[in-house]
């Protein structure tokens, strides 16, 4: 199959980054260029660890370039949430050391070479804190015409936070870096924590189908997700939550976006209450109020996606079976 899109994937890789890498490890038609690593869910190293390991697992290992990147935040000291994935960010499992290593070269470098090499080629999905990327950014400002799109996993439009009432974690955990990535010029199309819960929970009967899928995609699948699951049910979300896989399969099939916007978001970093809240300005005429600043949109914003398709992608990839999809 012809390969329709060209991939970075940028994670801090544990608990559902690995389904989205796996999402582009394996779907039809799409290659990934390389996956940068940058710290959040885990220290920097056991992230880099679990993206090798998932490379492994995905039968790809020694043909994805892995490139290590930012181990803190911009100017914070880092936090991390081991207390939602397990210590080792994979469910607390244990897999044996993967069998290659990491690439000599930085994340932020690899991802200022790659994107002047193939200028208007390669898609960014990024679902870790934007750290990477800004710094990426810092080196050669001019990637952010270079990009595609860059889809960026993070941030909540009018809804919760999942780690303060008001922010999503890969936003607090770097607020600086996302307001540099967002302030940047950067093509984006955000799919934040309220996309997620909405419509990439997966729970009840669909999860049990999912654990009939007897392959070892889906096994792996399941080993990793289980300590985020225990953690969902003990703070009222009965299922398994995707919101980087379900980022990754909107990349793939942008049908799966259902309904979407273009506003101005700023991401605010002075009031620690709010640390890395997202102010997505979906008013329909903010220029007649004194406050209004003139900015203009800076993102494309979801606002409602397919579950059942996404169910259907994630179903056929744990099954290794693309048949439904054969017409990409």
């Amino acid at each position: 199959m012809q390969t329709t899109k060209r991939l970075i994937i940028d994670t801090d890789t544990a608990g559902d980054d690995v389904t989205s890498l796996l999402f582009g490890l394996l779907w039809p038609g799409v290659k990934v260029e390389a996956i940068t690593t940058v710290m959040g869910n885990i220290p920097l190293a056991q992230c880099t660890v679990n993206a090798l390991t998932t490379v492994e697992k995905a039968g790809r290992s020694g043909q994805v370039p892995v490139y290590a990147g930012c181990d803190r935040p911009l100017l914070r000291p880092l936090v991390q949430a081991a207390y939602v994935h397990g210590p080792d960010g994979m469910g607390d499992s244990g897999f044996p050391p993967p069998s290659v290593r990491a690439e000599a070269e930085h994340a932020a470098n690899a991802i200022v070479r790659l994107v002047n090499d193939y200028p208007g080629e390669l898609e960014i999905v990024a679902h870790g804190p934007l750290t990477n990327l800004a710094v990426a950014y810092m080196l050669d400002p001019s990637i952010a015409g270079k990009i595609k799109r860059l889809w960026v996993m993070g941030g909540s439009c009018h809804f919760r936070g999942n780690i303060t009432p008001t922010a999503e974690f890969n936003f607090y955990v770097d607020p600086e870096a996302a307001r540099i990535v967002f302030e940047g010029g950067f093509p984006i199309t955000m799919v934040g924590w309220d996309v997620c819960c909405r419509y990439a929970l997966v729970g009840g009967k669909d999860l049990e189908a999912l654990r009939a899928i007897d392959t070892p995609i889906a096994r792996f699948y399941h080993q990793v997700n289980r300590k985020a699951l225990e953690f969902n049910r003990a703070n009222g979300l009965e299922g398994v939550t995707h919101p980087d896989s379900v980022t990754i399969a909107m990349c793939i099939r942008p049908e799966l976006m259902l309904r979407s916007g273009r506003y101005r978001v700023e991401i605010e970093c002075q009031s620690e209450a709010n640390r890395g809240f997202s102010a997505v300005d979906t008013r329909p005429a903010p220029e007649n109020t004194p406050a209004w600043t003139g900015a203009a949109p800076n993102a494309e914003v979801c606002l409602e996606a397919d579950y059942r398709l996404f169910y259907r992608m994630l179903t056929a990839m744990l099954r290794g079976d693309y048949r439904e999809f054969a017409n990409i």
